[in-house]
């Protein structure tokens, strides 16, 4: 079963196995949103939107929606 960001719970960490071609805005390719690299769910938002991640010990919010699109292997 292939896992997502959006589906983390708080404090687990996963690698960034691959996203839809030109889905992920710019901004968060260049803070670190790339195939490899580590990710860490922070926090979820009250209301189950955003999330807070860490990649790259870059703190970032974003979207339930783009987060359901990045897909990962659990740590």
């Amino acid at each position: 079963m292939e896992r997502t960001v959006a589906d983390l719970k708080r404090g687990e960490k996963g690698i960034i196995q691959e996203f839809p071609d030109n889905f992920l805005p710019i901004k968060l390719l260049e803070l670190g949103c790339l195939p490899g690299n580590e990710i860490e769910l922070i926090q979820i938002a009250p209301l189950k939107d955003p999330l807070y991640i860490n990649v790259n010990g870059s703190h970032i919010a974003i979207r339930r929606d783009v987060a359901a699109k990045i897909f990962i292997k659990t740590i």
